[in-house]
């Protein structure tokens, strides 16, 4: 019940102020004051010692001698108390923290270890919450609460902020009173001990009265958590986020490509842009993004119409707009007619559209809505510069009238001062929103664009790309951990090759030779012209000391190169081990592409995979892709088209096409070696050669996790995304003796979905949804087929029926933020029904609950859903029948 435990820090009733003072502009006084003086109707503690009274309200020794047991505590004493006053708190019953005291990790190694002291008071009691420390404070407008050492409170509103920096706080919270933005939440979590940005996404996003969620973020910890809860609500509640730090030198100690080239702020763009949330990178513009995206009208792309009374806005407009990557669209010609016909013969006659400075409202409206009408358009600004004729509050009318009759985003920039006050309090009542210069109200529209399309290709559905393996995974792992990881921290290039080969990536075969004569006839074994490679434990990149020869043709150019490959890279890295050359064909690689494609092992985000530009440049020109393991064919896909040499991929100027088909093939199969291998610290394929017919690894590198190898981990535990759950995949009997196949829904599955629910009578889907639920969309199958496994499992019956593959059936397990509760829903097509396959699902269904220590199952359904209501009790489920015609049922798990 972790994050229901919340309320008692945003929600309480009494609140106990732990080390108050009467100095007033200290950080209990300012508390005090805004907490008393600010409408705030529940009641308040003041505690302190040392005091009787504090600015005349009575004052209690310690929270033992409260009256009643608040349920808040904010604790602003010395760091040294803290952890005695957690204690304290703790006994008496308090569950709600916040330490806005600092002193703690923040501040050093003696910070760090009194911060943990705090964590093992805290651990004593397992409901108790806690903020902070070193944190402001929060902010709840709707009730008049500011439980922080901020000045005022903001207007109340739809989003709530969240903070890591506090000092960011006060000046966010300076701009908002100024900007009137509103909040419903306002949080500082600084050092995030316990309560973090998963466990607040939780919360807010569950809050009818928060329609979005702004983070500033400095560092995240829990990322599982984190992504986990952001992907649950981001489609429902636009996150949006702001990433301080991008540039850290953290690269430098890396031992591969992959491990330079996935550099910290590359992960942080992989997880935000997993999770589905829209990253801005200039603080100025979140509230201007925010407020656009809470308009709910998101752009189908970026192609862009301006309206203007003006040329030189429109222009700046244009310039902004083609400097961020977005189009400034070509009207059509019927677009095109239409003007002509409404508009003064000396128009712009193109886009930007520029109705000329004497325009009326009318002209304003009627141009806009011409232009909103082309196909080709997926949103307008609007801009309006104060001119003698101009009449900026009559067109701002005109403008919000037309836009109440269309679902396309319009965005309005009335250029001014005084005069145009009036025009922007109609669109903020109208709800378009409104910036004061053109090229805010781009970047908002560009940064809106790119959320939209995160989104989408998010949620695309994948090809079913079938990927069978030549050896069971489970033999050739415990093959590897036990014969091949043990001999190296990094293993030669033959090991790394061998277990990229036994996951059905096809490479060439080094032949290690340690003298010139062995090099010689493993030469003349392997046909020429041949690869030879210097061969050094301790040498990752070969190229760099001369370690590297290509095209070696005959037996002569293999002693020379021998002799001299030997020596250069003794000369330039004297500390490493060398133990002769490696020999491999030479790969024809005429029209091909060089990739790199790798795995990194990230300290806090897990397993990360890039896939880039390969070759011994592949850190200068860092054109790559971060995507984090299991990977489907659409986000592998995705990956390729991001890189700035997919044209290349696609035959480039007349060069035939690449292989992209298998290539696909190959970064699932890497995902799937990634996730079963947590003993994989780095793993480097660089070059990964793409032909039109095949694609071919030339050499591989893995850097083993020798921490893992000592003390094994959970599995998958080194992934920030659980992976497709192939342990649940299991068969059953139905009652007439038909075999089906129960197995964890997949997006690949969206068809079959489909089909499933448009063979269903409108009673079965009444039974399941209980309204006349519109399916037929992908939008909405991508709800249902596309989850995180996490917090939501849904087990299909598949059948073979006519030839064909079919889903019959799906139970669907939905487990509330703390993952105690799951709620239970089936749907089994009418063809299907009367065969016991609801019995077999929901015990399934069961039996899996209990393996994640979910502690009660609960569902519900009408009291003429007969066949249910018989399943749920011969499980021995407990059933209640409700007033209005509903059954609830509930089963405790834990008996």
């Amino acid at each position: 019940m972790a994050i229901k435990k919340l309320d008692s820090i945003f929600k309480p009733k009494r609140i106990a102020l732990i080390g108050v003072s009467n100095n007033p502009d200290s950080v209990g006084g300012i508390t005090l004051r805004n907490l008393v003086g600010g409408g705030y109707n529940g009641v308040v503690y003041p505690v302190n010692p040392k005091r009787e009274a504090v600015f005349g309200i009575p004052c209690y020794p310690d929270v033992k001698s409260l009256p009643k047991v608040p349920d808040l505590a904010v604790i602003m004493t010395a760091a040294k108390h803290v952890p005695q006053i957690v204690r304290e708190c703790g006994e008496a019953g308090i569950h709600g923290i916040i330490i806005m005291s600092a002193g703690f990790k923040e501040a050093g190694k003696e910070g760090k270890i009194l911060e943990d002291q705090v964590k093992a008071e805290k651990a004593k009691f397992p409901d108790m919450r806690v903020i902070g420390p070193n944190c402001l404070g929060i902010l709840v407008p709707g009730l008049s609460m500011n439980v922080s050492f901020a000045n005022g409170m903001p207007e109340k509103g739809h989003v709530a902020f969240i903070s890591q920096s506090g000092a960011l706080c006060t000046s966010v919270l300076d701009w908002a009173y100024e900007s009137h933005i509103g909040f419903s939440y306002f949080v500082s979590i600084g050092n995030s001990m316990d309560v973090n940005f998963g466990d607040l996404i939780d919360y807010f996003g569950q809050d009818p009265s928060t329609k979005s969620i702004v983070l500033y973020v400095e560092s995240l910890s829990n990322a599982r958590n984190f992504m986990s809860a952001a992907r649950a609500f981001s489609r429902e509640k636009p996150i949006i986020v702001y990433k301080s730090g991008r540039f850290p030198e953290s690269a430098a100690a890396a031992a591969s490509h992959t491990g330079a080239l996935a550099s910290e702020d590359s992960i942080y763009d992989a997880v935000f842009r997993r999770a589905g949330l829209a990253r801005v990178y200039d603080f100025g513009n979140i509230f201007d993004f925010t407020d656009l995206v809470g308009r709910k009208r998101i752009p189908k792309g970026n192609r862009l119409a301006i309206v203007t009374n003006a040329g030189g806005p429109g222009v700046m407009a244009t310039d902004s707009l083609i400097s961020w990557g977005g189009k400034l669209v070509n009207l059509s010609e019927e677009t095109m007619k239409k003007l002509n016909d409404y508009l003064p013969p000396f128009w712009s006659r193109g886009n930007p559209v520029d109705v000329l400075g004497d325009a009326t409202p009318e002209r304003f409206a009627k141009a806009t809505e011409i232009v909103l009408e082309d196909k080709n358009v997926d949103a307008v600004l609007v801009l309006l510069t104060p001119q003698a004729m101009t009449a900026p509050t009559e067109t701002a009318e005109a403008i919000a009238e037309m836009a109440s009759k269309t679902s396309k985003t319009i965005m309005a920039a009335w250029l001014g001062g005084a005069s145009m006050r009036g025009g922007i309090q109609v669109f903020n009542r109208a709800g378009i929103s409104n910036y004061p210069t053109p090229e805010q109200a781009i970047r908002a529209f560009m940064t809106l664009s790119h959320y939209a399309k995160n989104l989408k290709m998010l949620f695309e559905t994948p090809k079913e790309v079938p990927v069978s393996f030549q050896y069971d995974r489970n033999d050739l792992r415990d093959k590897y951990l036990k014969e091949i990881f043990p001999k190296a921290k990094i293993l030669n290039e033959d090991d790394s090759k061998m277990l990229v080969n036994d996951y059905g990536i096809d490479t060439t075969h080094p032949a290690p030779a340690a003298t010139e004569d062995e090099a010689v006839a493993i030469a003349q074994k392997k046909g020429y012209p041949v690869v030879m490679k210097i061969y050094s434990p301790d040498i990752t990149h070969k190229s760099d000391v001369g370690g590297v020869a290509l095209n070696i043709k005959d037996d002569e150019m293999v002693r020379a190169t021998f002799r001299n490959m030997v020596k250069t890279a003794a000369e330039k890295r004297p500390d490493a081990k060398i133990e002769g050359v490696t020999i491999q064909i030479m790969v024809d690689t005429k029209d091909a592409v060089e990739l790199i494609v790798g795995t990194k092992k990230d300290p806090e985000f897990g397993t990360v995979m890039l896939v880039g530009m390969g070759g011994t440049s592949a850190e200068l020109f860092k054109d790559k892709r971060l995507e984090f393991p299991p990977l489907n064919e659409s986000l592998a896909q995705q990956m390729l088209e991001s890189l700035q040499i997919y044209p290349l991929l696609e035959g480039y100027r007349g060069a035939p096409r690449k292989n992209i088909e298998k290539l696909v093939e190959v970064l699932i199969r890497m995902s799937y070696l990634a996730a079963d291998y947590p003993e994989i610290k780095e793993l480097d394929i660089n070059p990964l050669i793409v032909t039109p017919k095949d694609v071919i690894a030339l050499d591989a590198r893995i850097v083993v996790d020798e921490e893992v190898m000592k003390q094994p981990v959970k599995e998958y535990s080194h992934l920030i995304l659980r992976p497709y759950p192939e342990s649940l995949i299991s068969t059953a009997e139905l009652k007439d003796g038909s075999p089906v196949l129960l197995r964890p829904i997949k997006p690949e599955d969206e068809p079959m979905w489909l089909d499933l629910l448009a063979s269903c009578s409108k009673e079965s889907i009444y039974h399941r949804f209980r309204y006349d639920f519109y399916f037929d969309s992908h939008e909405v199958a991508t709800q249902f087929c596309f989850i995180d496994y996490d917090r939501e499992i849904a087990i299909v019956a598949e059948v073979e029926d006519e030839g064909q593959k079919k889903l019959i059936g799906v139970g669907r397990l939905i487990a509330d933020p703390d993952v105690e509760v799951m709620e239970y829903a089936i749907l089994i097509t009418d063809k299907w029904q009367k065969k016991e396959l609801g019995y077999i699902l929901t015990q399934y269904c069961m039996e899996i609950a209990k393996i994640r220590d979910i502690k009660l199952l609960v569902a519900e359904t009408t009291r003429d859903n007969k066949p249910m209501i018989s399943v749920f009790r011969k499980l021995n489920f407990k059933i209640r029948f409700n007033e209005d015609g509903t059954v609830s049922v509930r089963k405790d798990l834990t008996e």
